[in-house]
């Protein structure tokens, strides 16, 4: 059997549930303070960042603090459970594919889950800015090709935090302690980012990119920015090496 058929089978196990919908309601409520408040945004002109430009970083820095990270946590548990809670995971391992694929064939499920929640968030932002430049008078909506580039570096810098989560949930077989671990490693990514070792912790590489474009953007403000060495050597030995150590216990708990 083909890496892309289990990938197929994968989504077909996941159609009828509600990860979809919990991802979607997930990015209502972050944007909906964005909304609420919008008027805060014309008071950061003073940080030398014009509104329409604080009003998409400040809604990508609630997801990338803790809206995003938290989903994806609910999500890859959900997809282990969707196995677990059945039996079916005894059923695939039975079948004569190797536990490795059909790992990263669960694992390249949560990437397209993950991928979909970071569209909804750009087609949110779109819709919450006609909203808010309706209501406001002022252009909040800014190019399309700008929000794409930053969806994308968001979806880039979350690979190795997914891998690690995907690692704890197939580790931890009790739902509520891979939930909880999850969200926990969540809250320090705040006081990573301020450290020169920030790139040592893939929980805060979606936040630290988009606070560096904060800084950016900002004329009087100062914040780190990306330095591409050692980030990428470092994310990337972190991506493989909790691939490959989820792909060698994936199953094993069943298999006993």
């Amino acid at each position: 059997m083909s890496f892309l058929s289990l990938v197929g089978i994968e989504f077909q196990k996941i159609r009828r549930s509600k990860i979809l919908l919990l991802l979607l309601a997930a990015v209502i409520i972050l944007w909906l303070p964005s909304i609420l408040n919008v008027q805060m945004n014309f008071q950061m002109q003073a940080e030398g960042i014009a509104p329409e430009y604080n009003f998409f970083i400040q809604g990508f820095m609630g997801m990338t603090w803790f809206m995003f990270p938290g989903s994806m946590v609910v999500a890859t548990v959900l997809l282990t459970q969707t196995e677990r809670s059945n039996h079916g995971i005894l059923k695939m391992l039975a079948l004569p594919v190797s536990t490795c694929k059909l790992c990263l064939a669960k694992f390249a499920v949560l990437l397209a889950l993950a991928a979909v929640q970071v569209l909804m968030t750009v087609g949110m932002y779109c819709l919450s800015a006609a909203i808010v430049t309706r209501t406001q008078n002022y252009p909040f909506l800014l190019p399309l090709p700008f929000a794409f580039k930053e969806a994308g570096l968001l979806f880039l810098s979350a690979l190795p935090m997914l891998a690690v989560y995907w690692l704890l949930a197939v580790w931890i077989q009790t739902p509520v302690f891979s939930i909880g671990i999850g969200l926990a490693l969540i809250v320090p990514s705040v006081l990573m980012i301020n450290t020169r070792f920030w790139f040592l912790y893939p929980f805060s590489y979606p936040f630290f990119v988009t606070v560096a474009e904060y800084g950016r953007l900002a004329a009087n403000l100062t914040t780190a920015q990306v330095e591409w060495i050692p980030w990428l050597p470092v994310a990337f030995c972190i991506t493989i090496l909790c691939l490959v150590i989820a792909c060698l216990r994936f199953g094993q708990a069943e298999r006993r």
